[in-house]
């Protein structure tokens, strides 16, 4: 007998688990049959398509027991794929995801508050722990002789060793504690699993004892030893629409995810055809955790002729669509159809055009039908849908009716079709401000320029903002203006700021030599108001904040683009620059005017201490 310890991430999600989710302890039930599931649907898999596994007598079903007298215990067995003694390790000693630990560290705080974000990462197998003192796993892979046995408290460390089973597949037994009391007779069981995993398409199978009595006087007990079958196993997806109700779906959604709500909405579509086939597909109410890290979870799963083949294949749908959950199942597909086949393949291709199309226009009729709901979608995922814009040349159109933006002039969120139908006719383009919190790009002493002129201005406050809108170029024939770079400034320039910027010349010269390669530029400005100076930079060069969030990534290679220092000739602090004659005074003042236009833009400067020296002189001097 092998005794291991637990990874460190599973102690602490162990701890968490335990200590954090009592409200939600039931889930246990709908995890384990959840992966005896998934272990039925790879060995049904083989079964078809492995010459090796073709000979195997399979009759896939899960069973459940349970023992309500003296040491209470629940069995659920599946005659599935199994596991091996490695698999074992792997899968119930540690867990391989990079974004494990970083989750975990978020969870620290308040646990309780935050129940919903452990169930979208999946509390899986661990969830047994909450409602048992002590935990065996009796697991056989298929196509191998030995069996093991995994045992744990859920403490600290759990123990493998060689054990026997007559056939493939996994048998968990829990000795429940108090906490799992309750779950431990034939009303509760039914009941969790009608609930969570009614449309697991195999039978759930509940075996129990039912008592009766007999005779004259029903004095007579008897005891019948009964199987039944407790769930519809029915592949919910291939049913009429016009027989499932919002429940049902609801209840297939929970089934198929690690989520606790019900989804915002559904979209169940059948084609037949030249292609046949059937989508399901569910938008959940909160963004999946992982939605922003590079091994996200794909959410929909892949069925040939209801076989299932993968949930584990990115291609499905693009990588902006990756919040979307459910199911495609094709009728045209062959059962062995590799990964690398999927990604080339002409009927998988159709398919995922069509899909792309079928959710789009989906979203689309939902924010026309029902604006309130839309708004709560684009909460959660406004962003991925801008990474479509950046990689669906063939559906931008429609994606560009569908984002959404902040904006100086409605409360919430707008769209570009809103942005123009409120246009001015001497408005010349759609003006917008990107690369910085909300809050900071709110405060840009650009903004006034064009506010006072009645032009509204977009808040692109996505850090993926920067890259993506200036590849848009134009919207309906007007184009997308960025204020914080150089070209937007002529389009409010009028004779008065030409004639001002003639005259600023000789301090604008002044200003540009004492800064030397700090900028590419020193012009006047035509559209700040009360500030002195402000940072924009060329039209073809990224915002300051992303060339800094660019290097924070490791893009240490990128050339330096040197900002353009836009001064105000009407302010106090410009004009006494002109006329100053003490070069270092000018160069400190200068240096100083610079480095507070960064700071505004919500951007570190390089060497503060020079700032803060420069800063210490210039006040000497004028106190």
């Amino acid at each position: 007998m092998a005794q291991k310890r637990f990874k460190t991430e599973v102690n602490q999600l162990l701890n968490l688990i335990i200590h954090s989710l009592y409200s939600h302890k039931e889930i246990f039930m709908r995890e384990l049959v959840s992966n005896a599931s998934d272990a039925l649907d790879k060995l049904k898999y083989l079964t078809l398509t492995d010459e090796g596994f073709k000979s195997l007598h399979f009759d896939p079903r899960i069973d459940i027991t349970f023992n309500e007298n003296g040491k209470k215990t629940l069995t659920i067995r599946d005659n599935g794929i199994g596991m091996s003694q490695e698999d074992l390790d792997k899968q119930l000693g540690t867990i391989a995801r990079s974004g494990t630990k970083k989750f975990l560290d978020q969870m620290k705080g308040d646990a309780k508050k935050d129940a919903n974000l452990i169930g979208q990462f999946g509390v899986g197998f661990y969830s047994c722990f909450m409602v048992a003192d002590h935990v065996e796993v009796i697991t056989r892979k298929a196509g191998e002789d030995q069996a093991w046995k995994w045992s744990s408290d859920g403490k600290n460390a759990y123990t493998v060793e060689a054990a026997e089973r007559e056939e493939q597949g996994t048998t968990i037994i829990l000795e429940v504690n108090e906490e799992g009391d309750e779950y431990v007779n034939r009303w509760q069981i039914e009941q969790l699993v009608k609930k969570y995993s009614n449309h697991i398409a195999f039978p759930i199978f509940l075996e129990f004892d039912q008592e009766s009595y007999e005779g004259e006087d029903n004095k007579e007990k008897k005891v019948e030893h009964k199987i039944e079958q407790i769930n519809t196993a029915a592949a919910l997806w291939k049913r009429s629409k016009s027989e499932l109700t919002d429940d049902d779906y609801h209840e297939f959604y929970k089934s198929i995810t690690t989520d606790f709500e019900d989804p915002q909405f559904y979209i169940h579509t059948r084609a037949e055809g030249t292609i046949e086939y059937t989508t399901l597909f569910f938008i959940p109410k909160k963004a999946p955790f992982d939605l922003y890290q590079a091994d996200y979870k794909p959410g929909v799963k892949l069925y040939v002729k209801r076989v299932f083949i993968t949930d584990d294949e990115k291609e499905l749908l693009p990588p902006y669509l990756r919040f979307v959950r459910g199911v495609i199942d094709s009728e045209d597909l062959p059962l062995n159809v590799s990964r690398e086949i999927l990604q080339q393949n002409r009927v998988m291709a159709s398919i995922k055009s069509a899909s792309v199309k079928k959710l789009l226009g989906e979203f689309q009729k939902l924010s026309e039908s029902n604006p309130e709901k839309y708004t709560e979608f684009i909460k959660e995922f406004n962003r991925p849908l801008k990474e479509g814009l950046y990689s669906d040349y063939a559906n931008r159109d429609t994606l560009l009716e569908l984002i959404r933006f902040k904006s100086t002039e409605v409360e919430g969120y707008t769209s570009l079709a809103a942005y123009k139908e409120r246009m001015s006719e001497d408005q010349k383009a759609i003006y917008y401000i990107a690369g910085g919190s909300e809050q900071t790009l709110k405060n840009s002493p650009l903004m006034k320029g064009y506010t006072n002129k009645g032009f509204e201005v977009l808040i692109m406050d996505d850090e993926i903002d920067d890259i993506v809108i200036p590849t848009i170029g134009r919207y309906k024939d007007v184009e997308l203006k960025a204020i914080n770079k150089s070209g937007a400034a002529e389009d409010i320039k009028t004779d008065e700021d030409k004639e001002k910027e003639k005259a600023a010349k000789p301090v604008l010269d002044k200003i540009k030599e004492a800064l030397g390669e700090r900028v590419k530029d020193v012009v006047a400005s035509s559209r700040l108001e009360d500030a002195p100076a402000c940072v924009v930079v060329d039209e073809n060069d990224p915002t300051v904040q992303m060339q800094q969030m660019l290097k924070a990534m490791g893009q240490t290679e990128l050339p330096d683009f040197t900002p353009i220092l836009e001064v105000n000739p009407d302010h106090a602090i410009v004009q006494k620059i002109a006329d100053l004659s003490d070069a270092d005074m000018i160069s400190d003042v200068s240096n100083i005017l610079l480095d507070q236009a960064l700071l505004a833009e919500g951007v570190m400067i390089k060497d503060p201490t020079d700032f803060v020296r420069r800063l210490t002189e210039v006040l000497s001097k004028i106190l």
